[in-house]
């Protein structure tokens, strides 16, 4: 009943793309005092190869949780196959770029299946200059329970997932945004 109940769930995140919807929501989550992300925000004009980062789903949530600095951390879940994921990537790569000097850390946490992680995400990455910002986590290890745990509205249900935090300040979109939208966003953690 559990596995087929997971397939489910993987079936419903791997394939739906809802409308956009997003909450803002001040919250009481506490974790950890370290972050796992790749090792830096700057875009340069040189490609540089995909290093597979996988995370664990407990990984994730530790990436995930509370910080004690004055960061925003963007985190966006997305798979290479999504077509809303792909056109609001373009909207992350201008911001990367915009405030690179900031302190501000923008992930990509790729929910394409493993067998892909090393052609067409590590093609994605090396082709968006992104390599540095990907990390892959396998959909497969994540159930309700993860959800439940690391997000008030997202269920795992669709992508593109959005979730900024800065201190117990955060915000979720579910669904694509707009290049205004991200900017707006951003900007009301500032």
């Amino acid at each position: 009943m559990k596995k087929l109940i997971l397939g489910i769930l993987v079936f419903s995140l791997l394939t739906a793309c809802k409308k956009e919807t997003n909450v803002t929501e001040n919250s009481d989550t506490t974790q950890n005092d370290s972050i796992v992300t790749p090792e830096s925000d700057e875009v340069s004009a040189e490609i540089i190869p995909f290093k597979e980062i996988e995370l664990t789903p407990e990984e994730t949530s530790k990436m995930l949780g509370k910080q004690d600095n004055d960061t925003l951390y963007v985190t966006n879940f997305f798979a290479t196959w999504c077509g809303p994921c792909m056109r609001e990537m373009p909207h992350f790569k201008e911001k990367i770029q915009e405030m690179k000097s900031e302190p501000v850390k923008f992930t990509f946490v790729s929910l394409d299946e493993k067998e892909v992680w090393n052609t067409k995400v590590k093609a994605f990455a090396e082709e968006n200059n992104l390599s540095k910002h990907i990390v892959l986590v396998d959909a497969m290890n994540l159930n309700p329970e993860f959800f439940h745990q690391n997000f008030k509205q997202w269920d795992g249900g669709s992508i593109p997932f959005t979730l900024m935090r800065k201190g117990d300040k955060t915000d979720e979109t579910v669904g694509m945004m707009s290049a205004e939208m991200l900017d707006s966003k951003i900007k009301s953690f500032q």
